[in-house]
């Protein structure tokens, strides 16, 4: 068993022991949850994770421990699942009754998502928790006067934040200490051999710039758009889903126009042109098995300026150790 997992059972073992459920294991038990709800739903990770910790006094609350019910969901007129009834604004109030935890959150987002009253929510940027929290007070998610500010308050306090990073491919996922690099799986690919931003610590390449149509999240690197590829995307697929032509996918990547080129998950894509020079750094020392190409897609940086800059001429061998100029 890895440590951090060890370490993740003494935690929850140890407040069930005292009898409460901390915020902190509250977190570690449902964090996984609110960030695949973050990527199917496009609610914040952070927002759902405040809410949970608010609305079930952290699991604490005997809605939420004895009818699984995190987010205070009341039953309405259209709710057919089993119930439980408690004192509210009102006595004896209406609840929904869940089979487990994670329906309550599979319902929360329903919840949100289906319902017209939320809908402005979906307009903000997804990383606007500050927004989210205000808008769900103003839509009357709660009737405390208070709501918003408890939320932003438990986002920052926990740094909640951080979850809404993982789920947009920001930073890993990690079941202990959360790493500042991404894993090589889906969104969470930061980069992959020959096609890599320089650096996983350097997090201006990683910004979140905007979402297409198709919902896709758009990165800059170098102030360079980009996306990760899912398995089976081509440059004329993507030309085709993004209203750009496919050849301009296949130069700004240096890939060679018309051939059935495959891209795999996680491939770093680019859909503009690269830049003139590299913001930072000002150089780089090549490493084994780099090609100049490499290092172009690495910075973003158009490799004919490179090879400019360095007075290297097309398929020179650059051996390892070489200092490279950026700018």
């Amino acid at each position: 068993m890895r440590i951090e997992a060890v370490l993740s059972a003494l935690l929850l073992w140890s407040v069930s022991v005292l009898g409460q459920t901390t915020a902190e294991a509250y977190i570690a038990t449902y964090k996984h949850i609110a960030i695949e709800e973050m990527r199917t739903f496009k609610i914040p990770a952070s927002i759902t994770l405040a809410q949970g910790i608010l609305e079930s006094n952290s699991g604490n609350s005997a809605l939420a421990v004895e009818a699984n019910n995190h987010f205070g969901i009341k039953c309405h007129k259209e709710w057919s699942g089993d119930t439980f009834y408690q004192d509210d604004d009102e006595k004896n109030e209406c609840f929904r009754k869940y089979d487990n935890p994670e329906e309550s959150y599979r319902d929360h987002s329903l919840f949100l998502t289906t319902r017209s009253r939320y809908s402005a929510l979906f307009e903000l940027e997804i990383t606007d928790y500050q927004g989210w929290a205000k808008g769900l007070k103003a839509a009357g998610y709660a009737t405390n006067p208070a709501y918003a500010k408890s939320l932003i308050d438990k986002i920052d306090y926990y740094d909640l934040t951080r979850f809404d990073r993982m789920a947009l491919g920001l930073l890993a996922e990690t079941d202990g200490q959360e790493a500042d690099t991404l894993e090589s799986e889906g969104l969470g690919l930061p980069y992959q051999k020959s096609i890599a931003p320089f650096s996983p610590d350097d997090k201006s390449a990683y910004e979140l710039a905007e979402m297409t149509k198709s919902g896709r999240f758009v990165y800059l690197n170098n102030g360079v758009k980009f996306i990760y590829a899912k398995d089976g995307d081509t440059p004329i697929s993507l030309g085709a889903e993004l209203g750009v032509f496919s050849y301009q996918i296949y130069k700004y990547n240096y890939l060679e126009n018309g051939t059935d080129y495959v891209f795999k998950s996680g491939d770093l894509i680019y859909i503009e042109p690269l830049k003139n020079k590299c913001r930072k750094p000002s150089h780089y020392t090549m490493q084994y098995g780099e090609t100049l190409r490499d290092v172009a897609l690495k910075f973003a940086v158009k490799l004919e300026k490179l090879q400019k800059k360095n007075d290297v001429k097309e398929n020179t061998y650059l051996a390892p150790g070489r200092q490279i100029r950026l700018k």
